[in-house]
This record gives structure tokens, sequence and C-alpha cells, in this order.
């Protein structure tokens, strides 16, 4: 595994010169996760956030009666991490599990917070992924609530082409907030 995958998104919102590159990557390490280990579970404070370059990952809530809830799926070339916990110091309430096996670089949030008093542009660049992920959050709220599962479906085939036939369909139903009976349904009808 290299870097270049992580200097590909990083360039995505801006560039780093070399030296603020340098700085910053020098904090990442490679780890590989086997299907069904857990990055971040619920009840610890949680200190890593990781770059995803290959397989998949679910961040998912569990109730006090331990139904599971998938918030959202990440695939190659995006990171990942409980940035509630990560940016707060609180316990963490989500879990983020490796669906297959999976591969990524990780980092010492902290580490990449101290780099921010001496490169602004890294820091900026935090700002703007951050951005990201609310626009993103923001966005998920809102199918929610105003789309019917057809069209949360549908939407969910645009945005993640390949991984209806890579994980199993009860995590897509839990997704879209249908029942596995209820997918099989609507995927009967398209």
């Amino acid at each position: 595994m290299t870097l270049s995958e992580l200097k590909k998104y990083i360039d995505n919102f801006l560039h780093l010169s070399t030296d603020e590159w340098a700085a910053f990557s020098s904090l990442f390490t490679e780890l590989h996760l086997p299907k069904d280990s857990f990055f971040a579970k619920e009840g610890r404070h949680e200190t890593k956030i990781g770059f995803l370059t290959n397989g998949i990952v679910r961040a998912f809530y569990r109730s006090d009666d331990g139904t599971e809830y998938n918030k959202t799926f990440f695939e190659p070339f995006e990171f990942i991490g409980a940035y509630t916990s990560l940016t707060t110091g609180q316990q963490n309430q989500i879990n983020i599990q490796a669906l297959t096996d999976v591969n990524l670089f990780v980092a010492d949030y902290s580490n990449i917070v101290a780099l921010f008093d001496k490169h602004q542009k890294i820091e900026r660049l935090g700002r703007l992924i951050a951005e990201h992920f609310f626009a993103d959050k923001e966005k998920r709220e809102i199918e929610l609530v105003l789309m019917d599962a057809s069209q949360r479906y549908e939407l969910f085939k645009k945005k993640h082409p390949t991984l209806e036939n890579k994980i199993p369909q009860y995590h897509i139903a839990s997704y879209l907030g249908v029942t596995p009976t209820q997918l099989s349904r609507i995927r009967a009808k398209k």
C-alpha cells in the first residue's frame, strides 16, 4: 500500500506543499482489519482516524434491545472515524466494523490536530473535510425524512453501484430503514 490515494483524496480539497504533505503523511501507518473486526466500538474513547484503501466498512448504532441501525457504508478512498468521540473526547456511541477484509492508513487524531498550529493549510484541510462530512450527513437526514423507501433504494444504488452484491441484504435494509422483507419487495418491483 502507498499513500498515493490519500494524496489524491486530499488534492480534491486543496494542495499541500511538499513540507505540509510530509508532515501530514508521516502520521499514518498501515493497518489490516479482518472481516467482522471493529475499527471503533461504542463505549470506548476513540483516538484513531483512518483512510480506507481497500474493502467495505459500515458505521452503525445499536439500540438497548440490540437492534443494529446502519448509518453509512464506507468504500475505498474515504476517511473513517468516530468523529464525535475524536473531537469531544466523549465516549463513543457508534460502531465501525469491517464487512470485508480491509486495509487502511491510520493516524492518531490528536497528532493531526497538533499540526493545525504549525500548518494553517492542514487546519484548513480538516475544516474542509469536516464540512464535506456535515453536508453528506445533512443530505442523508433529508433523504430519510422526505423520500420513500423505493426512492432511498434507488439513491443507494446510484451512490454505491457495486455494494449490493458485496454485502448481506439485511445491512442494506437497515441502512434504508426497512425490513429485509420490505427490501425484497422493493427489489422485486424494479
